[in-house]
């Protein structure tokens, strides 16, 4: 039976080798890893290429609050010809001459300026925050990607442990149709020999018609899957792929609830964000209050005016600027209630965030003890049905049992083979719920 087994799997494996020729390309060999370093780079999965644009713009933000502090520079160059009423200006010059008018309109006269001209913060607090804060804000956008990273780990290792079941399935599938038609066989020998019947024969025929559909429905599966993984990679759905990797058992260290807990608070890049996002609002809160202190500005000009280059004198300008704020309708005191209650939601998030870390790893423990035994289990049926359509069989060729005895040995081995199969898949995916309860996604593909 082993030996059908084996034959059955290498038939479907030459079949798909042969599928993967007919689209002209040769098939992708991809592995877990290797299916999660694509996605994972810059190019890869959609969410990865948000965030790096995220951190991008947290970067171009923290420019802007820097350039605050920094020396404003400037240089202009203006020319202007022009005509004015002196009259209009309320200048009104009476002089006591006979036959003199003073002339109320002066002009066309041209006016030329080339000027430097800078600014220079020597004493604000607030803008010293909002800077401060902007780079909390390069911080949080920075474990936002290693956050993205994690997740689309995740999803990728789903989505690559599904298409490892769906493969699974099909290769019982297949398995199944060959045992079912090693029975009819069997049902046919036994009633040219005349110890068998024509009803033994249909139901082993009805029973390979019910395999047959399952591997149909199998094989759609496993298309279905690998479509879903591509997606997932941020591949285009028509490249061939071959999993390398088995759908099998690979033991975990044990670990208690409070190891696991303490791990994920110290690595998880999500909790990281969130710290570093309350520290932005909290920095951004404290920018508002301070904006009620007064702020120091040095400024000053240097440049040549006149009407014209040859008689252009130079000129300039140096002094220091004090503003105290003193009333601004409340505006002010608005924005810092605002951003208080902000900082007080950051609060509330990062204290939630903890708690679900907490029930994330609970949970991700007790599904992997659960999957754990749920494998033991299966191993230990699948061995007995095994055995017991193996006796059943050699009952049939002997006499002393009908087919009946066999196709029920039979359903019952086709039964334990798709229990291992899901007990299999439940244990890898919680490993990975665990490996992303502890933000160790990357690591656990490696």
């Amino acid at each position: 039976m082993r030996f059908l087994y084996v034959t059955a799997l290498a038939a479907w494996l030459a079949g798909t080798a042969t599928a993967a020729d007919d689209t002209g390309r040769a098939a992708l060999p991809l592995s877990l890893k290797r299916a999660v370093e694509i996605a994972t780079s810059p190019e890869g999965n959609t969410n990865i290429q948000l965030s790096g644009e995220a951190l991008k713009q947290a970067q171009s933000r923290s420019a802007e609050a820097r350039a605050a502090l920094l020396p404003d520079v400037e240089g202009s160059f203006g020319e202007q010809n022009r005509t004015s009423n002196l009259a209009a200006l309320g200048v009104q010059i009476d002089i006591p001459i006979p036959g003199f008018r003073f002339p109320y309109f002066v002009g066309p006269f041209t006016t030329m300026d080339a000027r430097v001209t800078g600014t220079q913060t020597v004493f604000d607090f607030a803008s010293i925050r909002r800077f401060q804060a902007a780079k909390e804000g390069v911080s949080a956008a920075k474990s936002d990607i290693g956050n993205t990273a994690e997740q689309v780990a995740a999803q990728v290792a789903r989505a690559y442990v599904a298409a490892l079941k769906a493969v699974a399935d099909v290769e019982t599938a297949q398995a199944n149709v060959t045992l079912s038609q090693a029975v009819e066989t069997q049902a046919e020998n036994q009633k040219k020999a005349g110890t068998g019947t024509g009803i033994e024969i249909t139901r082993a025929r009805v029973q390979l018609a019910n395999d047959q559909q399952r591997l149909l429905d199998a094989q759609n599966d496993q298309r279905s899957t690998e479509l879903r993984l591509l997606r997932a990679m941020g591949l285009r759905l028509d490249t061939p792929i071959q999993l390398t990797d088995k759908l099998e058992y690979v033991p975990v260290d044990a670990v208690t609830i409070e190891q696991a807990k303490a791990q994920a608070v110290k690595d998880r890049p999500d909790y990281r964000a969130q710290q570093e996002r309350e520290a932005t609002a909290r920095l951004s809160a404290n920018a508002v209050k301070l904006e009620r202190l007064p702020s120091v500005q040095a400024f000053g000009d240097y440049g040549s005016i006149g009407t014209g280059f040859a008689s252009a004198l130079p000129t300039r300008t140096v002094g220091v600027s004090l503003r105290v704020p003193v009333f601004d309708g409340g505006r002010r005191d608005a924005r810092r209630e605002e951003s208080a209650s902000e900082y007080r939601a950051e609060r509330v998030r990062t204290n939630d965030l903890r708690e679900q870390i907490e029930l994330d790893v609970r949970l991700a423990l007790d599904d992997l003890r659960s999957a754990e035994d749920q494998v033991k289990v299966a191993r230990d049926g699948l061995a007995l049905s095994e055995s017991e359509l193996t006796q059943a069989r050699r009952r049939y060729d002997a006499g002393v049992a009908n087919a009946l005895e066999v196709t029920d040995a039979q359903t019952r081995l086709e039964r334990a083979r798709d229990n291992q199969t899901a007990a299999l898949y439940k244990y890898n995916l919680a490993r990975i719920e665990l490996a992303q309860a502890t933000g160790k996604v990357r690591q656990y593909v490696q």
